[in-house]
């Protein structure tokens, strides 16, 4: 039995260990939690919801990264 499970991020295929929380994943990943907004399987998820959703497999993320500027 494989630990590793296949979720897409930005389009693209990632393993991942199942059942980890929203902010570890983003961190694994190299993003800044306090700096990204995430779309969690066509929805925007809103940040107080980040550590209570787990990842499973076949889930779909869209991460963006906030950028300031002037």
């Amino acid at each position: 039995m494989s630990n590793q499970i296949t979720i897409q991020i930005n389009g693209e295929p990632r393993s991942c260990v199942p059942e980890t929380v929203l902010p570890e994943l983003l961190q694994q990943l190299g993003f800044n939690p306090r700096l990204v907004a995430v779309e969690y399987n066509g929805e925007i998820l809103h940040r107080q919801c980040w550590q209570e959703t787990k990842v499973q497999q076949g889930d779909r993320l869209e991460i963006v990264t906030i950028v300031g500027g002037g």
